[in-house]
Order: structure tokens, then C-alpha cells, then sequence
């Protein structure tokens, strides 16, 4: 165990797209108990700490082994909400109220839940690795590449979204074109100071750690929610995969 390493999962009682999405029900658990089990499960992970602002989120939190030493203000749990206040008032609370100054902080999104356990290991032992970088952040390569997107302008005619150093990028092969990435949203993990000094999520120098596309899944509709649930169900991933304690 890392000291000083405390993971965050950011949980506001709020969601449009799937109501009360954090803690339904997903293959027999609440949706975060999955972001909960890996990060207790990580050995770099000294605490897992969830910022709501709902109670029923925290008491279930509670039930997975999560701490929920606060309950987050409505001025940090809107639609528009970012992660940075969020985080900077999880940390200012813990200095404030325990004296509590964590090294490293992990971001763990409950809409993840098959993160494995040695990916959040890897992301904080890549931090500490390169003390000079800001964060480390989980990419794959994406499924579509953005030399190949457009927009559409007010006269309806198209444009490539990027602008380039290759002549029609968009009719080259993808094999010619320079590697991408995907920034997953499955593991962040930031130096506290970053957060704090910089303002920041991330910081200026981020290193990437990366995975493989089939490793990953955000759930942001129904369909996601189905698609997902499925590969529990069937056993293509295990509880134990991804940190339960069976």
C-alpha cells in the first residue's frame, strides 16, 4: 500500500440519462459498489472515499466499505458540475477537518465498473515512477479516428474537424495516419498538489497508461447499461475480476 493514495469516487444523487444510476442495480450490486470493490482492492490505495450528495448514496457506499466522511454541497452536485471543485472540496475538507494531506489522488467514475484492480495499481505506481509529471491518465485507441470526422457548417457543406498536415486525411488509409487515443475516464490519478496549486485535473504533463479497448465501458444510456450487464451475466467477466472479495 502506497501512503498517502486515496482513491475518490464522485457520486451526486442527480442523473438524467438513467434515474438513480449510481446505486441501481447491476448484475446484483449497486452500480458504484463496483468502483468501491476495486479501489479496496487496490494495494496502492490507503482509503476509497465517496463525494455525494445524496444519503442513500452514502449509506450504500457505506455498506460496500466506502467512507463518506461529508456530504457534498448542491453548488458542487449540479448537471454542470466539473471534477476540479469537486475534488478541491473533497481535499480541503480532509486538510480542514483531519489533517489529512493525501500524496496521490484516484479518480474512480462509478460509470466504469469493469475496471480491473491492477490497472489502478498501475496508474499510481506510473505517478510515482515520474515525479515530474502532473497525472497519469487511462486511453486506448479509439474506435474511429478523428482525422477521419467532420463537422457540418451553417451552409451545410462539410469540413474536417481537424486541421492537418496531410492533404485529405480523411481519404488517406488508417495505417498512414499518426496513433490516437481515447481517454477513457476508467483510472485518473494526480499528484494532490496538482489538483490544488494548479487547478487542475490533470496539470500540464500527463502520462498515458493504456489499455485495451475491450477492457473498458462507460455507461451513459440503456442500451450501455444492457450491453454491459450482459457480460456479467454470462460470465465473460467475474466479480472477482474486478476486486470483489468473494
Amino acid at each position: 500500500m502506497v501512503d498517502g493514495a486515496i482513491a475518490i469516487i464522485p457520486a451526486r444523487g442527480g442523473s438524467k440519462s438513467i434515474p438513480r444510476k449510481n446505486i441501481r442495480l447491476f448484475a446484483g450490486h449497486p452500480l458504484i459498489a463496483y468502483s468501491i470493490a476495486a479501489g479496496l482492492a487496490a494495494e496502492t490505495v490507503a482509503r476509497v472515499l465517496v463525494s455525494t450528495d445524496d444519503e442513500e448514496i452514502a449509506a450504500i457506499s457505506r455498506q460496500y466499505g466506502a467512507e463518506t466522511p461529508f456530504l457534498r454541497p448542491p453548488e458542487h452536485s449540479q448537471d454542470n458540475t466539473r471534477d476540479l471543485p469537486v475534488f478541491q472540496h473533497a481535499l480541503n475538507w480532509l486538510q480542514e477537518n483531519e489533517g489529512c494531506q493525501p500524496e496521490i489522488i484516484v479518480q474512480l467514475r462509478p460509470t466504469s465498473p469493469f475496471r480491473r484492480v491492477h490497472h489502478v495499481d498501475e496508474a499510481v505506481y506510473r505517478l510515482l515512477e515520474n515525479p515530474l509529471a502532473d497525472s497519469v491518465r487511462t486511453v486506448c485507441a479509439p474506435f474511429q479516428n478523428p482525422y477521419k470526422m467532420w463537422r457540418i457548417g451553417e451552409n451545410g457543406f462539410m469540413r474536417p474537424l481537424l486541421k492537418t498536415e496531410f492533404s485529405e486525411p480523411y481519404n488517406m488509409p488508417r495505417q498512414a495516419l499518426p496513433e490516437v487515443y481515447w481517454q477513457t475516464g476508467y483510472v485518473d490519478a494526480a499528484w494532490s498538489h496538482t489538483i490544488l496549486e494548479k487547478n487542475s485535473m490533470t496539470g500540464d504533463t500527463i502520462l498515458p497508461l493504456i489499455i485495451d479497448p475491450s477492457e473498458w465501458i462507460d455507461i451513459d444510456s440503456p442500451d450501455d447499461w444492457r450491453r454491459a450487464e450482459r457480460l456479467l451475466l454470462d460470465g465473460e467477466i467475474t466479480l472477482s475480476d474486478l476486486g470483489f472479495q468473494l
